[in-house]
């Protein structure tokens, strides 16, 4: 299983259409709805042990630590990708946006007021950091002492 987290127009979506499309099923709230179609889908992927990507923004704690637990109970990997989530960035990329792709500005602010950076002893057995650069995504290994150079 793999989680993503970072807040609205981070480029979850566009990573997961890049890098996991053809191996993981994509559980989103976007597509789904509800947490009642995300929880069949993943005890579906659980069932058949189908690997998946939760690509929802995931900010706090709380919201992985659900994940992870089940994750673990069907003993899954468990990686998790950091979304560097710069407001100003994310707002300009939003505002390219239209119809309900577009969030709401206070949508968008109101996540990011919420984001608390991942922690590999959430249960993670991977953790690495995403930027979005102009030539594409660059990926690096978590790094604790990095957290801070990396804007929340």
């Amino acid at each position: 299983m793999v989680i993503f987290c970072g807040i609205q127009a981070t480029g979850k979506t566009s990573f997961y259409k890049e890098k996991f499309f053809k191996t993981h099923m994509r559980i989103s709230l976007d597509q789904l709805n509800t947490r009642n179609k995300e929880q069949v889908f993943m005890a579906a992927c659980f069932a058949v042990q189908q690997p998946f990507v939760v690509d929802n923004t995931n900010p706090e704690k709380a919201d992985r630590v659900r994940y992870i637990a089940e994750a673990k109970q069907h003993k899954f990997k468990v990686t998790g990708y950091y979304f560097q989530s710069r407001i100003e960035d994310a707002l300009n990329r939003n505002s390219h946006r239209s119809g309900k792709d577009n969030i709401p500005e206070i949508g968008i602010k109101g996540t990011f007021g919420k984001l608390e950076l991942p922690d590999p002893n959430e249960g993670f057995d991977a953790l690495y950091f995403v930027a979005l650069e102009s030539n594409g995504f660059v990926i690096s290994d978590w790094k604790q002492e990095n957290s801070v150079s990396f804007e929340k």
